[in-house]
């Protein structure tokens, strides 16, 4: 079911730690009643420090401040902060503390969504967790990454579906969950001319929203879309989405990371460049520094930024939050941004390139496609994953 597109809010993209952490300090300072936030990564760098203080300050001054953090992304964060917040009265729920391949769907389930909410008036979703970006060993920092600052009608659905998670992680843990802070505020009225959506994916009531959301802006393309995702291995109905469009006319650019992190994912995303390239599709791989993006935009007015990459991570497993946005000055900020990062960064490939390459970086990517499509199985999401595609 497709969210709806809310009007009334004024929203700022915010591109990196460089220009998130700066605007998420200054709200975490001036947070008066309550703050949530939530992150898949929390670490104790300078950035996270920064936040970490920022939270602390809040709860002396008698804000009401709560954090999620995932257990599996935030093992360190369970050890070196994590007392921390507690001792300075900071409420902090770590998300599904077990974890592995073998141990059954459940454990699988992750919180990868970024979020912050203050006072319900402003909120923070995208994909830059809590860590900075500037200490990127062996390569230019900073790694390319966006989130979107929130005010409007918009911050109030944020603050909903973080006050739900809260609710539910209390009665998970055994913990009787307190009452929810009564802000002496009310819903946040309309600020600005931008309509934008809230869009989840969870293993509920939103299995294949940010999925669907995708799909049905590569059915209404009719002259360009830009992808930029950090892990991109998407499923057969996401990859004819792609092929449709570009066989259309539509150009279709993916800008994808174009350095090693994760050998399964890297090598398995690559397999697939060829059939995508044979149908027209452009691939850019950005090579400066780390790419860490989940945005899109399309055409003239629309654009989606958020935590989910296009794997079976993120569409069959994870708790993820993206925004989609329709309005004309922030698809254009967003497009200038991702076309400067592939002037600056990127390497475009070439079907004629691509098919020079040696033998055994083909094998490699056959070997990382057939080792993921295992692994799904055996996870047990294969099933749901073939009959979302039909």
């Amino acid at each position: 079911m497709a969210a709806p597109l809310l009007p009334g809010n004024a929203l700022r993209l915010l591109e990196s730690g460089g220009e998130f952490f700066p605007a998420l300090c200054a709200a975490l300072n001036a947070a008066r009643y309550e703050i949530h936030l939530e992150s898949y990564i929390y670490n104790r760098d300078d950035s996270g420090i920064l936040v970490t203080n920022a939270l602390l300050a809040a709860a002396a001054r008698g804000v009401s401040v709560r954090v999620i953090v995932d257990a599996f992304g935030g093992r360190d964060f369970a050890h070196d902060t994590m007392p921390v917040l507690l001792n300075g009265g900071v409420e902090v729920l770590l998300y599904n503390r077990e974890f592995g391949i073998t141990a059954g769907r459940q454990r699988l389930r992750r919180l990868h969504r970024k979020l912050a909410v203050i006072d319900r008036q402003n909120a923070f979703i995208g994909g830059i967790n809590i860590i900075d970006d500037m200490h990127t060993p062996n390569q230019i920092p900073p790694r390319i990454d966006y989130s979107v600052l929130i005010r409007g009608p918009l911050a109030g659905m944020v603050w909903q579906a973080a006050s739900e998670l809260w609710e539910r992680l209390c009665w998970t843990n055994f913990r009787r969950p307190p009452s929810l802070v009564h802000l002496p505020v009310s819903a946040p009225l309309p600020v600005g001319d931008q309509y934008a959506a809230l869009v989840l994916r969870d293993n509920f009531r939103h299995r294949n929203d940010i999925e669907g959301a995708y799909l049905a802006a590569l059915q209404r393309a009719r002259r360009e879309m830009i992808i930029a995702n950090a892990y991109f291995l998407p499923g057969r109905r996401f990859r004819n989405a792609l092929v449709d469009a570009a066989r259309r006319g539509v150009t279709v650019t993916l800008l994808l990371q174009g350095r090693m992190e994760y050998w399964l994912l890297r090598h398995g995303c690559r397999a697939l460049y060829p059939h995508l390239m044979q149908a027209g599709v452009r691939i850019v791989e950005y090579r400066k520094s780390f790419l860490h993006a989940k945005v899109a935009v399309m055409d003239d007015d629309w654009a989606t930024v958020g935590s989910s990459n296009i794997d079976p991570f993120s569409l069959l497993v994870a708790r993820e939050a993206n925004v989609v946005v329709r309005d004309a000055a922030f698809a254009a900020q967003l497009r200038a941004s991702l076309t400067r990062a592939m002037v600056d960064g990127g390497v475009e490939l070439t079907p004629d390139e691509w098919r020079r390459r040696p033998l055994a970086e083909r094998l490699a990517g056959w070997v990382a496609l057939t080792l993921v499509r295992i692994l799904v199985g055996m996870s047990g999401y294969a099933r749901s994953a073939r009959q979302r595609e039909g």
